[in-house]
């Protein structure tokens, strides 16, 4: 199983939401689903995807890499992000910040 790390929108609220998982589909479908009450997500329906970035078979680089962008606290990282998801270079020195940092 590969581990992303995603990003989700909320036009109703313009908010972010940066999570991880290994089925991405389903977690935006469990955040969507009202039934499943998510303590954030579940005020600002609906959500979706905007960025998922394949991490590695190891659930713990994936949290790594979460808690780095959250760390960041800015919008505007999270918008580069979102822009430079298909750009290899940039996320692999996205990456190694992350893990170097958490070391």
């Amino acid at each position: 199983m590969i581990y992303s790390v995603y990003i989700l929108y909320s036009d109703t609220s313009d908010r972010y939401y940066i999570g991880h998982t290994g089925n991405v589909e389903k977690r935006l479908y469990e955040h969507n689903n009202p039934e499943v009450q998510t303590k954030y997500t579940s005020k600002y329906l609906p959500w979706r995807i905007v960025a998922h970035i394949e991490v590695s078979q190891d659930r713990g680089e994936a949290m790594k890499l979460e808690r780095f962008i959250k760390q960041q606290k800015s919008r505007n990282f999270i918008e580069s992000l979102i822009a430079n998801q298909k750009d290899i270079e940039f996320i692999e020195k996205l990456m190694s910040s992350a893990l170097s940092k958490s070391q």
